[in-house]
């Protein structure tokens, strides 16, 4: 059985010359590839991917946004909500000839509910290497403490 990958399809196509022809064939593509065509209706919007960790008493936001220039990048804070929005822009394609597309571009947004916890005043974010991190410190009367026993 030879396995062949198309770009209309997304998807591997098996040869049929070891299986006699169904009637429902029309049927099962339809069926089994119907969320990918969807999908490539709204090219104009994606999603970066978020990490969201804890270390050394701060939350952690991660974003990886490869090919968005910094300057392409906003982020607000409305209430205990954080939305990070950017777009990527679509690479010049005049003179090329595209035999596959994979890197979604366009506009993205993506929000986070924050912990009551979060410090507002002294968020911060940096940029690098296409990877966005928003650094959010706890209140400090938040974060865990020792106490010494007393003798």
């Amino acid at each position: 059985m030879a396995i062949k990958v198309t770009t209309l399809s997304r998807r591997p196509e098996t040869s049929r010359e070891a299986f006699p022809p169904s009637p429902f064939r029309l049927f099962e593509d339809f069926f089994n590839d119907w969320a990918t065509r969807w999908g490539q209706a709204r090219p104009e919007t994606w999603r970066p991917p978020v990490d969201i960790l804890e270390r050394d008493g701060n939350v952690l936001v991660r974003a990886e946004v490869p090919g968005v220039d910094e300057k392409d990048i906003e982020i607000k804070l409305e209430g205990n909500v954080l939305t990070v929005k950017g777009e990527r822009k679509a690479p010049d394609a005049e003179g090329f000839n595209y035999y596959q597309s994979e890197r979604p571009c366009g506009s993205f947004s993506r929000s986070f509910a924050l912990p009551e916890t979060v410090n507002v005043e002294k968020i911060n974010a940096s940029y690098k290497n296409g990877v966005l991190e928003i650094t959010l410190p706890q209140k400090p009367e938040v974060q865990p403490r020792n106490i010494k026993i007393q003798t």
